[in-house]
């Protein structure tokens, strides 16, 4: 009776994508966005996954949610110590704001040179429409219990107390991504904190000098570089309903919610150039 020879088993790579806006908890995780709730089975798995030898994030984001973004890159951060695994992030198009923050829970950033990296900083944007109801003769109508209760209404004119309040508020939250990406990178960053927490960003290759990113690289090249040139390289991503449409709603619901997303998407991307 013949031998089966041993076959050495080749080694593994799960890779999760983290693609499109970073959302809030409030609103449902659609295509084209996520947020932990949709993502926390997927890390899961990829971090129990037999035979893995790191974990790759391929990350295609513009921002969105503070909170998100920090809670992801927590459990990413403690899943990988758990499991003593490696993370390795890998950049495509843009790892910005928040989507730089969950970078940063990688053990090594790579990025391609032209990508675009960084705005380590926080925004609010609207719109005022007093003047606009004023011409129209429409009266706004608010009553509150609690004088702040009504702060940065858009149908009111704009108050410098409340937004001296709304940028303390984002003054802090800045204090708490600077801390994440002093606290990542430490003494790889390589400029001045004005210079790198300022809200700019830079491509991959001007980021790689100032210390933001460990390597200009692509996934499948660098994978087969560390653990071989067979290594698995196995794509894992959270399961879609049938036709992207939400479990909650129809398909009317389902396509305007994409609508409005894509349009979300689209302003946030067109801050980069993009």
């Amino acid at each position: 009776m013949a031998l089966i020879p041993f076959k050495k088993k080749r080694p593994c790579v799960p890779v999760i994508p983290l693609s499109g806006l970073v959302m809030s908890a409030a609103v449902p995780a659609r295509r084209g966005g996520f947020n932990l709730a949709a993502m926390s089975r997927v890390l899961d798995r990829a971090f129990t996954m037999r035979r893995a030898k790191a974990v790759a994030l391929v990350i295609n984001s513009p921002g969105g949610s503070p909170v998100q973004s920090a809670l992801i890159a927590s459990r990413i951060r403690e899943l990988a110590k758990k499991n003593d695994l490696a993370v390795l992030c890998f950049v495509e198009d843009i790892a910005a704001s928040g989507g730089y923050w969950l970078a940063c829970a990688g053990d090594q950033i790579i990025a391609n040179t032209a990508s675009i990296i960084g705005s380590i900083g926080v925004i609010s944007a609207g719109f005022g429409f007093d003047k606009a109801i004023e011409k129209l003769g429409i009266d706004r109508r608010v009553y509150t219990a609690g004088d702040k209760k009504s702060i940065l209404d858009p149908f009111r004119p704009e108050s410098k107390a409340e937004v001296a309040y709304l940028k303390s508020i984002q003054a802090e939250i800045h204090d708490q991504f600077i801390a994440m990406v002093k606290k990542r990178r430490g003494k790889k960053l390589k400029a001045e904190d004005v210079d790198l927490f300022s809200g700019a960003f830079w491509t991959g290759q001007q980021a790689l000098e100032l210390g933001l990113i460990d390597r200009i690289g692509e996934l499948r090249p660098v994978l087969q570089d560390q653990f071989g040139a067979n290594v698995e390289i196995r794509v894992i991503q959270p399961k879609r309903s049938l036709f992207g449409l939400s479990p909650s709603g129809g398909i009317w619901d389902s396509l305007f919610d994409s609508l409005l997303l894509r349009l979300e998407t689209r302003l946030h991307l067109m801050r980069f150039g993009l």
